[in-house]
C-alpha cells in the first residue's frame, strides 16, 4: 500500500490521506484486542498494516516536503532514533504483555499512543495545501485506479505463496507455483501500464537515473539481508541499532556526501554478517553478545540508502513517489530474503538431521519432521537428554544458521559490488516540495 498512500498524497495533500491510516490503525487495533477468533485477530492485523504502512510512508513524503536535500539527513537522522527505540522497545513490551498480561494489550497499548499524536498532527502540522478540482469525483478521477488495482493483486498473489511454500505446500507444487507465476505476470502488466496514466502510482520517469535503480536494487538486498537476520538473531542485538541509525544520517557532510558513506555501510554488513558465522556451540557470552555488533552497525548504516533515491528524481514534486517506491522494495526484499533463509533452514535441517548419527525418538522425535524444527527451539532447554546428544542437536541447529549467514554475507557483498555505480548527486540547490510546511 505504500506507493498507493504516496500517490494519493499527491493528488489530495499530505494531511487528509495522513488521517485516513491513522484512522485504520486506530479501529485495527481495537480489532485486534477485542478479537474472539482467528479471523478477527487477521482482519484486525491487515487493518492495522493498512494504516501503519500508510503512516511511516507519509511521515517521511512529508519530511521530504518541508527539507531540503541539504539538510534532510539530519532530520532523517533524528527520525530514526524514535523509530529504532520503538523496534527494540515493541517487542520486549508485547513479550511483557503477552507473559504478564493479556496478549490484547499488544492492541490496546496503540490507542494512547494515537490519542496523543493525532491531536498534535492535526493542531501543529500545518503544510501548503495543493489545488484541488472543486468536486470529490473530480479528484477521484486523477487517481491510477487500474495500476493501484493491478500492483496490490500482483503483490498479493505473489506474497502469499512465498509464505506457504516448504509448510502448506511443496515449493515445486502447482499452488505454489502457479500462483507466483500469476503474480509475477500481474506485476509485468502493472509495469507496462503504468506509461499509459496522466498520474501513475509508479511513474516510469523514476527509473530514468541510473543513481536511483542503484539505491533500489541497494534497498532491496538491505531489507533481504535485514529482515531475514531479524529473524534469527536474539533480539538484544538490535539494540547498537539506536545510535548509529541517528548518527550514520548526519555523517553525510563529513564525507562529502553519501557515496561512500554507503560503501563503506555495505563493507561493514559484509564484514559483520561473515562473522556471524563464528559462533559455535560453546562460543562464549562475550563472542554471543559482541559479533552482531558489526552487522548491526551495518544494516542501521544503511538507512541512508533512502537519501540518494530522494536526490535521483528530477522533479522534486516526485520524491512522495520515489519514497514509496523504496520503501516497498525494501520491504519485499525482506519478504525474499526471508523466504530464502527458512527454506535454507529447512533444507539444511532436513538433510543435516538425516546425515547424522541421532536417533530422534522420544523427546527428540519433533525435529524429524524439520518443519517442527524452529517451533522446537523452545524444547531445547528443557530437555533431558545426554550432553552429548544435546551438543549434536546444537550443532544441526548451528549449521543451518552458518549456512544462512554465508548467503547473507554474498548478499552484502552484492550490495557492495552495486554502490560502485552510485554517483555522488549534489545535494545543494534543490527546492522544498510544493507541500512545504506553512508558519
Amino acid at each position: 500500500m505504500q506507493p498507493v498512500w504516496a500517490s494519493i498524497s499527491n493528488e489530495f495533500g499530505r494531511k487528509p490521506p495522513l488521517y485516513i491510516p491513522i484512522g485504520l490503525f486506530f479501529i485495527g487495533s481495537i480489532v485486534f484486542a477485542t478479537a474472539q477468533n482467528m479471523g478477527a485477530i487477521i482482519v484486525g492485523r491487515v487493518l492495522q498494516g493498512l494504516g501503519g504502512g500508510g503512516i511511516d510512508v507519509l511521515v517521511q513524503v512529508i519530511l521530504a516536503d518541508m527539507t531540503t536535500l541539504e539538510e534532510r539527513s539530519t532530520y532523517l537522522g533524528l527520525m530514526a532514533i524514535p523509530s529504532a527505540v520503538g523496534n527494540i522497545m515493541g517487542p520486549t513490551v508485547g513479550a511483557l504483555f503477552a507473559t504478564y498480561a493479556s496478549w490484547r494489550w499488544i492492541g490496546w497499548i496503540n490507542l494512547p499512543w494515537l490519542g496523543i499524536g493525532t491531536p498534535l498532527v492535526i493542531i501543529f502540522l500545518k503544510l501548503r495545501p495543493i489545488p484541488l478540482d472543486s468536486t470529490l469525483v473530480g479528484n477521484l478521477k486523477r487517481l491510477d485506479w487500474i495500476g493501484i488495482a493491478l500492483l496490490i493483486i500482483g503483490i498479493s498473489i505473489l506474497v502469499i505463496p512465498m509464505s506457504w511454500a516448504g509448510s502448506l505446500y511443496p515449493w515445486p507444487s502447482w499452488q505454489t507455483l502457479l500462483s507466483m507465476f500469476l503474480g509475477v505476470a500481474m506485476l509485468v502488466a502493472f509495469g507496462l501500464y503504468e506509461g499509459k496514466p496522466t498520474d501513475p502510482i509508479v511513474p516510469h520517469r523514476i527509473f530514468h537515473s541510473k543513481t536511483g535503480n542503484v539505491t533500489l536494487i541497494g534497498g532491496f538486498l538491505h531489507g533481504a539481508v535485514l529482515v531475514s537476520l531479524l529473524q534469527y538473531l536474539p533480539l538484544l542485538y538490535q539494540a547498537v541499532d539506536v545510535s548509529v541509525a541517528a548518527v550514520s544520517m548526519m555523517l553525510v557532510p563529513l564525507f562529502g556526501g553519501y557515496v561512500w558513506l554507503l560503501r563503506l555501510s555495505w563493507v561493514i554488513l559484509t564484514l559483520g554478517s561473515g562473522l556471524l558465522a563464528l559462533f559455535e556451540v560453546e562460543s562464549s557470552a562475550s563472542m554471543c553478545y559482541g559479533l552482531p555488533i558489526l552487522w548491526g552497525q551495518g544494516v542501521a548504516l544503511l538507512r541512508l540508502n533512502i537519501l540518494p533515491m530522494q536526490a535521483s528524481v528530477k522533479n522534486v514534486d516526485d520524491t512522495g513517489l520515489a519514497i514509496g517506491q523504496f520503501l516497498t522494495i525494501r520491504m519485499f526484499g525482506g519478504l525474499v530474503g526471508l523466504t530464502i533463509s527458512s527454506s535454507i533452514f529447512n533444507n539444511v535441517f532436513s538433510r543435516t538431521i538425516t546425515d547424522t548419527t541421532l536417533r530422534l525418538t522420544g523427546a527428540l522425535a519433533p525435529p524429524k519432521d524439520a518443519s517442527n524444527a524452529v517451533s522446537f527451539i523452545d524444547s531445547l532447554g528443557s530437555l533431558h537428554v545426554p550432553i552429548s546428544t544435546l551438543d549434536q542437536v546444537l550443532g544441526v541447529y548451528l549449521k543451518c544458521f552458518h549456512t544462512i549467514f554465508y548467503v547473507m554475507t554474498g548478499l552484502s557483498a552484492l550490495g557492495l559490488v552495486s554502490s560502485i555505480f552510485l554517483d555522488e548527486i549534489n545535494l545543494k540547490g534543490r527546492g522544498l516540495g510544493n507541500q512545504r510546511f506553512e508558519d
